[in-house]
């Protein structure tokens, strides 16, 4: 499986190629739009969320709901496009400084300055378009086709919200029901409701003061085929491929499994997960490693928590330079969100989805969903007695 996106913030919308889906799938596509519904909202997200309604278009690739092996072809519209036309226009305009809207002043911590060096891009629109996080959309529609995949094997993916600016969910929860109930719940998706109060207050005080705010989310996969990826090359470990999917979602600094970081601190007979066995076959009494060892599943839950950095666009902007005067001015002002850690769960959500149904193609065949389900139980009673 793979996919490719294109379009832009502004542009008439996102285009999305997702190929190598299995034929016989089942695809909600009320589910799909349910999950961008849920990227939009969130406690602390800007005005372009109040214009946008997004809803995929299917082009391709599904038939009488179920998908057909062949690509399947996506469409986002931008509503807000209507407000751009003229600037984002495809055709060529009579005079370069006639352009509207021209970006000049970089942003720091965006793509702008940097984007514009290496493609020598005059007005950094052009490269903020692009690598803005309205791609996301797209990414999160892949993600949701992906989670109907994975179910049809037994796996779920859920994410929530762990830390935003500074504070943390510590209530714990009873069961996994419990959690997915609690967090849906959430204007901020987290599960513990006294820290969420804190979080919008602390997002509240962002937004006031023209600041922004960042966070820690986490992703967890249950029902976990065991030997997923491999240990035998470094591009075929699955949670490298999976840590590499949620560097590239905007605005995350860090990742990890498991205890990730605290793992530094404490000694290796307090991180490892002791093995077992039962009549349900090998499993861990512990899980500090998250899910993998070696770079593959062991059959636990996968535990991935990613860093978001607060968003870069500020409406009290950072000294920058004028690329066409070279002279210091503030930063360049784009709508933005006062907080978007809550969208950013689900967008990591998607993209890890994403590339554990890959890998599930790749391991157990793409060709039909009904051979896979196959193959996948008939793999599971081996590794039970082995």
């Amino acid at each position: 499986m793979r996919y490719l996106t294109a379009g832009e913030s502004h542009g008439p919308g996102l285009t999305i190629i997702l190929e190598g889906v299995p034929a016989g799938l089942s695809v909600d596509i009320d589910l799909v739009n349910e999950e961008l519904k849920k990227r939009q909202s969130g406690y602390g997200r800007g005005r372009r969320m109040q214009i946008e309604s997004d809803r995929v278009d299917v082009r391709a690739g599904i038939r009488h709901g179920r998908t057909t092996g062949a690509p399947i072809s996506l469409w986002i519209e931008n509503k807000d496009h209507t407000h751009w036309r003229n600037v984002m226009q495809a055709e060529p305009i009579a005079d370069d400084a006639e352009v509207k809207r021209r970006v000049v002043r970089p942003r720091p911590g965006h793509a702008d300055l940097v984007g514009g060096l290496k493609y020598d891009h005059r007005d950094l629109r052009d490269v903020l378009e692009r690598s803005s996080a309205r791609e996301t959309a797209a990414r999160v529609a892949v993600g949701a086709i992906s989670k109907q995949l994975l179910a049809a094997v037994g796996m779920s993916v859920l994410s929530y919200v762990k830390v935003i600016g500074g504070v943390a969910a510590v209530k714990t929860m009873d069961s996994k029901e419990a959690l997915i109930a609690a967090v849906e719940a959430s204007p901020v998706r987290t599960y513990d409701a006294e820290a969420a109060d804190q979080m919008m207050r602390l997002i509240d005080e962002a937004k006031a003061a023209g600041d922004s705010l960042g966070g820690v989310v986490t992703t967890e996969v249950h029902g976990v085929i065991p030997g997923l990826g491999s240990y035998v090359q470094y591009d075929r470990k699955l949670d490298a491929r999976i840590a590499q999917a949620v560097m590239s979602v905007n605005a995350i600094k860090g990742v990890a499994f498991g205890d990730g970081f605290d793992m530094a601190y404490r000694p290796g007979s307090e991180v490892m997960d002791p093995i077992a066995y039962d009549e349900t076959g090998y499993t861990r009494l512990s899980n500090h490693l998250g899910g993998f060892e070696g770079g593959m599943t062991t059959g636990m839950p996968i535990v991935c928590t990613a860093v978001m950095k607060p968003i870069p666009t500020l409406y009290k902007p950072l000294p920058s330079v004028d690329i066409e005067t070279k002279q210091p001015f503030l930063a360049q002002i784009e709508r933005s969100d006062a907080c978007a850690v809550p969208a950013a769960s689900l967008v990591v959500e998607a993209v890890v989805a994403f590339e554990l149904a890959r890998e599930l193609c790749e391991t157990f065949g793409h060709d039909t969903v009904e051979r896979i389900q196959n193959r996948v139980a008939t793999y599971r009673e081996e590794i039970r007695t082995w």
